[in-house]
């Protein structure tokens, strides 16, 4: 098993290094430890091989220090399950992707199944070399998640999955420390490490997928809520009248602009869509990126379909606007391929119903992680867990 910090000393040393190497003296300067104590915690953090010297930095103006960095060896895994897909990535210490590989997978297929499905993969990379040993893995589930438990909870597309013992059976199976969460809080994280939100401390980020969900960031944090389930929007009502939801209720944001919703209204469109009916016929089907397709054609039956689902996304963001007042929206997921028309329509209902001191500044913007956001954020899960003192 990898060894962790001994103290908070450590772990605020890890954490600062997870975002690149530095000099002993620019740790001095961002740590409030006396030089003496610094030494210490650094030597013991080399001899358990968690950091390992990296030569020596440039002169400030005396004896140069010594450069030091997370050990070339750490490695973590991100496992970001999906409706229909698995994707799977190793990263190192600093979170730098190695290897990403993807699969489709229904996650309907239940825990057993799926959950091979991305030790299999995880496999796929160990045999390329790129690790022999995990120091953690981090995995989303799109479905409510008990996080100290690390189950999920009666999850309304993930049948068979309610309280699986995930945290525990990858846990098990890889030999190392295992966090578990919402996808979409994943994908919060890694757009706080590496995306458009990296110098933003309260944001809020919308996946439109399957499932329409959101993360919360408050202070540079996830926030999960009481039970984990904060930020489950897709099964806030818009509708009294409306579709049936997966959820068993009817009228939520979800039954009206999941892929599940967009694909059956997709359908009905489809005789007034050239487009749409060509691709109906061939396939016996149509998804999202059919009507993002025809949307991209110019088709004024898709691109209307996307102005009054992004109209009904903005009604429900204009609330969280105005109740929360974060710095930055970003809109990620599989519908949100369907790119600035779907972003134009949620900003003008946005600005136009929000208060204007919560949107005077508030850029609403596309994620540019695209499939990585996830994987990177089960790499910073685990790693801020790892790099914990226990």
């Amino acid at each position: 098993m990898p060894v962790r910090p001994d103290n908070v000393h450590q772990a605020a040393l890890l954490r600062l290094l997870r975002d690149g190497g530095r000099s002993r003296a620019e740790l001095g300067d961002d740590i409030a430890l006396s030089r003496s104590k610094l030494n210490l915690e650094l030597d013991r953090l080399i001899e358990t091989g968690l950091v390992e010297q990296a030569g020596l930095a440039a002169s400030r103006g005396g004896r140069r220090s010594g450069m030091v960095k997370l050990s070339s060896a750490m490695r973590f895994a991100g496992i970001d399950i999906g409706a229909t897909s698995v994707d799977v990535a190793v990263t190192n210490g600093e979170l730098e992707i190695l290897g990403h590989v993807s699969e489709p997978c229904e996650v309907r297929q239940g825990p057993v199944a799926v959950l091979g499905v991305a030790m299999e993969l995880l496999a796929k990379l160990r045999e390329q070399g790129l690790f022999t040993q995990l120091h953690g893995a981090g995995i989303g589930v799109p479905g409510p998640v008990s996080f100290r438990e690390g189950v999920p909870f009666s999850p309304p597309i993930m049948p068979g999955w309610d309280r699986y013992p995930v945290r525990e059976a990858v846990s098990q199976e890889l030999g190392c420390p295992t966090m578990v969460d919402n996808d979409v809080n994943l994908m919060a994280l890694g757009e706080l490490h590496t995306g458009l939100a990296k110098q933003v401390d309260d944001f809020l980020l919308i996946k439109i997928g399957t499932g329409i969900g959101c993360g919360i960031v408050v202070d540079g944090k996830i926030y999960r809520g009481v039970s984990g389930s904060a930020g489950d929007i897709g099964h806030m009502r818009v509708d009294d009248q409306g579709p049936i939801c997966t959820c068993g209720n009817t009228g939520c944001l979800e039954a009206y602009f999941g892929g599940a919703a967009l694909a059956r209204e997709a359908v009905r469109i489809a005789p007034r869509s050239p487009y749409l009916t060509e691709r109906l016929a061939f396939g016996g089907k149509l998804s999202a990126e059919d009507v993002a397709a025809a949307a991209t054609l110019g088709d004024p039956a898709a691109i209307q379909l996307i102005r009054d689902g992004g109209r009904q996304v903005g009604q429900v963001m204009a609330g969280l606007v105005s109740f929360f007042n974060p710095g930055l929206v970003i809109i990620a997921g599989g519908v949100a391929q369907l790119g600035h028309v779907l972003l134009a329509e949620i900003r003008s209902v946005v600005y136009r119903r929000s208060l204007p001191l919560a949107t005077g500044n508030l850029p609403i913007v596309l994620s540019e992680l695209g499939g990585a956001a996830g994987v990177i954020g089960g790499a910073r899960l685990i790693s801020d867990h790892v790099f914990t003192a226990p």
